[in-house]
């Protein structure tokens, strides 16, 4: 049996990496490429780069960097951040990512992403869907780092992308974004038994028990997650960590 891929999710803004919590409150956590080089030694199984604001801000991710990304590293990765063609889709596998990651310009134009399996390929078109809890009211599919709102459900928003051929989707909880207190488990077991195709959660993750439940418990295919690779301790001190050995598999 296949082990669960466990994937680290490193957050760029200004060029520096950082991480939030509720995508609020940005913390500092030091130069992207130090850390990168830190993992590539860990040897993860896979690393997600993502320019948080990209989108906001009409640009893609730079390329250059990802290209440095490229030769610094001998690990698989994805890269998203404002991507919006097929051009910026070509570019940024040409610079040596595995896959792309998709967020807010899938909300905007879902036909999008049928265009990139198309001419990519299903396995290279990751789509990244954040969730935004409401009060009194259904969990709502939102872009722009959860500053605008979409009338899709998280369920409903999935299946279209598998529909439209995305290869998989990181299904990522604002609500528990860096709080390290687990993931949302009802949210990714009610995608998981929908999609055929791999789901990752993100957004929760605080200890290797909450991966594991995430497998167990929620049928992910896979996990990913930001602070718990790169805080320690009480104090949430900053260290590149990952587990040598999780005892699951899927």
């Amino acid at each position: 049996m296949f082990r669960s891929r466990i994937i680290p999710v490193l957050l760029m803004k200004d060029g520096d990496l950082v991480k939030s919590k509720r995508f609020k409150n940005y913390r500092y956590i030091g130069d992207p490429i130090n850390a990168i080089k830190l993992f590539n030694d860990l040897k993860v199984d896979e690393l997600v780069l993502l320019d948080i604001g990209a989108s906001i801000e009409k640009r893609l991710i730079d390329i250059n960097f990802v290209k440095k990304l490229g030769e610094e590293t001998n690990m698989p990765f994805s890269v998203g951040g404002g991507i919006r063609t097929l051009d910026d889709i070509q570019r940024i596998l040409a610079a040596g990512a595995e896959k792309v990651v998709i967020n807010s310009y899938a909300l905007i134009n879902p036909d999008f992403i049928k265009e990139a399996a198309e001419n990519f390929g299903s396995s290279s078109i990751v789509v990244c869907i954040d969730i935004k809890n409401r009060l009194f009211s259904s969990p709502r599919v939102c872009a722009y780092n959860g500053k605008k709102n979409y009338p899709y459900t998280p369920s409903d928003f999935a299946r279209l992308m598998e529909n439209n051929g995305a290869g998989e989707v990181i299904i990522q909880s604002i609500q528990n974004d860096g709080m390290m207190s687990g993931y949302d488990l009802d949210l990714i077991k009610e995608i998981s038994s929908i999609l055929t195709i791999p789901v990752i959660p993100l957004g929760g993750a605080g200890n290797s028990e909450h991966l594991i439940e995430a497998v167990e418990k929620g049928f992910a295919s896979a996990v990913a997650a930001g602070s718990l690779f790169v805080f320690h301790g009480k104090d949430s001190g900053v260290l590149i960590n990952y587990p040598e050995k999780i005892d699951f598999v899927f």
